[in-house]
């Protein structure tokens, strides 16, 4: 390889003048490392006899490559320095954000004891709606619970005893069966719950209206089954049951519930009489509309279907004036068979009114659909 210094020389003598001059130097580039580039001075087609000072214009070419990477340097830290300043942004952003819908994991043992007190609370409530709701009226309303009313009818017995003696015995199969998974869940409210019976089992009841009854004391069950299940825990009873048809027997679980709670309404109207099988069925309905109430809390949220031919500018007013996220889905109009953007929202109930302003405002011709949904989790919302 000939140097500047020699080309030079040889220049300067008259000899043949070499056809190609390479410098080497080194430079950066920002999408690969640090490599050695030779830089070609002149192109490999003839010797250079026409340049006035040749060795002038390899230097001002050196100076111009070595600005270039110096600029390349410059460039490269600028946009570090840029990307590092954007994602402090964003995490500084999301920390707000977390903190103010309640993000970040919560210390385990803090939720442990959570769990075990939202078991301990809704056994209680549970307890307190049987015994001054359904007890005094023979409301068999389905589960152990109702078994329970039926023994005492007949025989006497106490609810709490009957329940300890149908829940222990399915709580050793249920361990036995189906795992040490299955029993940590549901040991203690199948302890905690006939206890929490017996302890309030003297409380008298406020009404002797069976249809008040029935849909109070639906409410009062269900909202305590609510938070037991919101704890992570359960109850014992024929659940434990239905689980066992259910993994044995290939039975959905829901329908094997059902089959359980419908044998024991029916035995209450054999038992007690017809008139109190329809209360319990009320109670049941209740129940369940309470737990699933309960269970998705009390904010509904709402669910927005947006499309338009100004999809940019509504989301432009969504993310800053609204303040929320969204989500662009592709779609083909079924009569233009045009491609268009459907935008997906979703908002708090008091934000509907708002985000109606907001799209008529942008877009007077957009089409919108609102529904509800029945639970929404994530960063803004309800956690898990």
């Amino acid at each position: 390889m000939t140097s500047l210094r020699e080309w030079s020389e040889e220049r300067q003598e008259g000899e043949r003048t070499p056809d190609i001059v390479w410098v080497p130097y080194r430079t950066k580039s920002r999408t690969r490392r640090h490599r050695e580039t030779d830089f070609l001075l002149d192109s490999p087609v003839g010797p250079l006899i026409d340049r006035p000072d040749p060795q002038a214009e390899a230097e001002n070419m050196v100076r111009r490559a070595l600005q270039q990477t110096q600029t390349l340097h410059a460039d490269g830290k600028h946009m570090k320095a840029g990307a590092e300043e954007r994602a402090d942004k964003r995490a500084g952003a999301g920390t707000r954000r977390g903190r103010r819908s309640g993000r970040g994991p919560m210390n385990p043992r803090l939720q442990g004891t959570l769990n075990i007190l939202l078991l301990l609370i809704g056994s209680f409530i549970v307890a307190v709606s049987f015994n001054i709701f359904y007890v005094p009226l023979g409301i068999a309303s389905g589960g152990v619970s109702g078994i329970s009313i039926l023994v005492n009818r007949l025989a006497g017995f106490e609810p709490a005893y009957t329940q300890w003696a149908l829940n222990i015995p399915l709580f050793l199969l249920g361990l036995w069966l189906l795992g040490s998974r299955f029993a940590l869940k549901t040991a203690l409210g199948s302890f905690v719950l006939p206890l929490f019976v017996l302890l309030t089992s003297n409380w008298s009841a406020p009404t002797d209206n069976a249809m008040l009854a029935s849909i109070y004391g639906g409410i009062g069950v269900g909202a305590g089954l609510g938070l037991v299940f919101r704890g992570r825990g359960s109850t014992g009873g024929l659940d434990l049951a239905a689980q066992l048809l259910h993994r044995f027997t290939g039975i959905r679980l829901g329908l094997a519930v059902a089959c359980f709670d419908g044998l024991v309404i029916i035995a209450a109207g054999i038992i007690i009489a017809p008139e109190n099988s329809l209360y319990a069925l009320v109670g049941l309905f209740v129940t369940s509309k309470t737990i699933d109430f309960v269970q998705t809390g009390f904010s509904m949220s709402k669910v927005a279907f947006i499309v338009s031919d100004e999809p940019d500018r509504i989301s432009e007013v969504v993310l800053h004036d609204l303040d929320r996220g969204l989500t662009k889905l592709g779609a083909r109009g079924g009569y233009t068979n045009e491609e268009r953007t459907v935008l997906m929202i979703v908002v708090s109930q008091g934000e509907v009114s708002k985000l109606k302003q907001l799209v008529k405002a942008a877009d007077p011709d957009a089409f919108v659909i609102i529904s509800d949904t029945a639970e929404v989790l994530g960063q803004g919302f309800s956690l898990p």
